[in-house]
């Protein structure tokens, strides 16, 4: 959703309208010598890195891929369990304003399951839940998330830029981040109405808060808090997620519709084609 803004020129005169956007994007400037030697300073997050519990395989050093190379198909959603929470204590269930609390029992929960058979990812925050490697990169003013599921790439800026007012809704939103200590704080809005393992219904104005940090050297905990002014009346946990870092791992390809076994059926319904998956309706 682009909207504009008056601009006027110094001598007052004239006026033009721009893109609001514009306005919000910050310009990516080379680093420094100082911008790299100031990343020395921050945890060691750089790797490879997994949830475990089945699928993926993460392409493992003198080893294959597991469940992604054998499917070759739609890996888990996630769905409801990942509003759940894994490997941490979640809260017992959102609490919805009266508005919201109306629409949650007019409306059943999204389902993720038409979208990823037909190989469309889940959203933010479900794709960090998927069972298939993840690969941190830090650079001066940028955390990258490179997600074997789905071949999918996050970007969690860290230069300084502010929280966009009104950005473009995409699967996983606008994420900028900022370091508290040892931990990395991600801020994410503006999100796009698909299934992404929330199982409430959201306004626009909901922000999904990260935090990363190190519990010993090769384990991080993600915690993952919903916020919507509109929606809930207080932050919602997700409960906290465990990774453990493989450092002889590295990211392999993953071509979801390459023999994919998923399909939906005319009801919209998912199914798995186990016999022939070359077979699967389209």
């Amino acid at each position: 959703m682009l909207s504009s803004r008056i601009l006027w020129t110094c001598a007052g005169a004239v006026l033009s309208v721009v893109p609001f956007a514009f306005a919000q994007n910050a310009v990516t400037k080379s680093p420094t010598a100082a911008d790299w030697a100031a990343m020395a300073k921050l945890p060691d997050f750089n790797g490879v890195w997994e949830a475990g519990g089945g699928g993926g395989g993460g392409g493992r050093a003198g080893g294959g891929r597991g469940g992604a190379q054998n499917g070759k198909g739609a890996a888990p959603a996630g769905g409801r369990a990942a509003a759940r929470g894994r490997g941490g204590a979640a809260q017992a269930g959102p609490q919805l304003t009266p508005e919201y609390a109306a629409l949650a029992k007019n409306q059943p929960p999204p389902t993720a399951d038409g979208q990823t058979a037909n190989c469309l990812p889940p959203g933010l925050p479900t794709i960090m839940n998927q069972p298939y490697p993840m690969e941190f990169l830090l650079t001066p003013g940028k955390v990258t998330i490179v997600i074997e599921a789905y071949t999918q790439v996050r970007h969690i800026y860290t230069d300084g830029r502010p929280v966009p007012s009104d950005p473009d809704p995409t699967f996983y939103g606008t994420s900028v981040g900022h370091w508290e200590g040892d931990t990395l704080v991600a801020e994410s809005v503006g999100f796009e109405k698909v299934a992404r393992g929330i199982n409430f219904p959201y306004s626009d104005k909901m922000k999904i808060v990260e935090r990363f940090h190190l519990t010993d050297p090769d384990t991080m905990a993600i915690e993952t808090t919903v916020v919507d002014p509109e929606a809930l009346t207080m932050p919602y946990s997700m409960g906290t997620r465990t990774l453990r870092r493989h450092r002889t791992w590295t990211i392999a390809e993953y071509i979801c519709e390459e023999n994919n076994r998923n399909y939906v059926d005319a009801n919209g319904k998912a199914g798995v084609n186990l016999s022939n998956p070359l077979a699967a309706p389209k």
